[in-house]
């Protein structure tokens, strides 16, 4: 099968398309033909080596994937050869081929298709963990998300306003029409504006209840000032900086919830939990016409630098395909 291989790390020219030999499923997992993948800052950075992938004999990138059941192990029993799956991975899902646990596959919503499920799994499962799972996000509560135009933030839109939630969004100014066309209720631009004084204007002075930031650095001394007492800032990301200094007495003042998180590292009982409760809670809602995923833009496999580069840019309102 053919597949993007890391044999170095750098830039966007050390992406190589090589021939590897097909996966083999294990006695619970599926071997899927990979219709379509998908970017994540992940990748950017598993690139130029800052973040890991699975012990693989060959180091291919790509967490989520859609595509067609091909082979199934000997104690599958929930999928069948021809089923049309979608899902996260820890890596592998640059290629033609790969193997995954049974559990750990969605089925596609109608509403979505084949086509363009490969823009769902890692972004709104990420999103659901964060402002659900994670940030007890509710009817009546509130949330601010940052890079609202991202992904994750397209998504997590969509399952605030899901859920009876309000949510603010950080943006660049040519960004937040996106954003408000998908439901939020408040848009800053980041460029000019200050996004701890518009959501103490948006909130009455209270604050929000969640935050979700994908940022990290000097945000985080400012998500603190934007959170409620008894708040919870969810942090998936670091796409300004990994280091920050914040004001230790007023986290402990208003005793706010921090935590970080990632899908990758987790143990797969834990990424199975996950994605059974987003296909419980959240995937009927695809097709009631509630949800539904943001592309911004399709690639071929042999064109993957050239769209590491346009998310490199920050130019993307929502998913970058990748059309194997």
């Amino acid at each position: 099968m053919r597949a993007v291989v890391l044999e170095s790390y750098g830039g966007p020219e050390v992406l190589t398309i090589r021939d590897v030999p097909d996966p083999v499923p294990g006695p619970e997992e599926v071997l899927v033909q990979v219709h379509s993948t998908a970017l994540n800052r992940a990748d950017l950075m598993q690139r130029m080596g800052f973040y890991p992938g699975p012990n693989m004999e060959h180091e291919i990138p790509g967490m989520e994937f859609a595509g067609k059941v091909v082979a199934v192990g000997d104690r599958v029993t929930e999928r069948a050869v021809g089923d049309e799956v979608m899902g996260i991975v820890g890596g592998g899902a640059y290629a033609e081929k790969l193997t995954v646990h049974e559990r750990q596959t969605m089925s596609i919503p109608t509403s979505v298709g084949l086509a363009d499920a490969a823009a769902i799994p890692e972004v709104w499962i990420t999103a659901f963990d964060a402002l659900v799972a994670q940030g007890g996000l509710t009817s009546g509560r509130s949330a601010l998300v940052h890079a609202g135009a991202s992904g994750v933030g397209t998504a997590a839109i969509q399952i605030a306003k899901g859920v009876g939630a309000r949510v603010a969004v950080t943006a660049s100014s040519g960004k937040l029409q996106a954003c408000r066309d998908l439901g939020a209720d408040l848009g800053v631009d980041y460029t000019s504006e200050d996004f701890v004084e518009k959501v103490r204007e948006f909130t009455g002075a209270v604050g929000v209840d969640v935050v979700l930031d994908v940022i990290g650095g000097d945000y985080l001394v400012r998500n603190i000032k934007c959170v409620k007492t008894k708040g919870t800032i969810v942090q998936v990301g670091a796409m300004g900086s990994g280091t920050a200094e914040i004001d230790l007495m007023r986290l402990l003042v208003g005793r706010v919830r921090l935590i970080g998180t990632v899908l990758r590292a987790r143990p797969i009982d834990e990424k199975v939990a996950i994605t059974q409760r987003f296909v419980a809670e959240m995937l009927p809602l695809f097709d009631s016409g509630d949800f539904k995923p943001v592309i911004d833009s399709r690639y071929l496999l042999d064109d993957i630098a050239a769209a590491q580069e346009h998310m490199a840019a920050n130019a993307n309102v929502g998913k970058i395909l990748i059309d194997l």
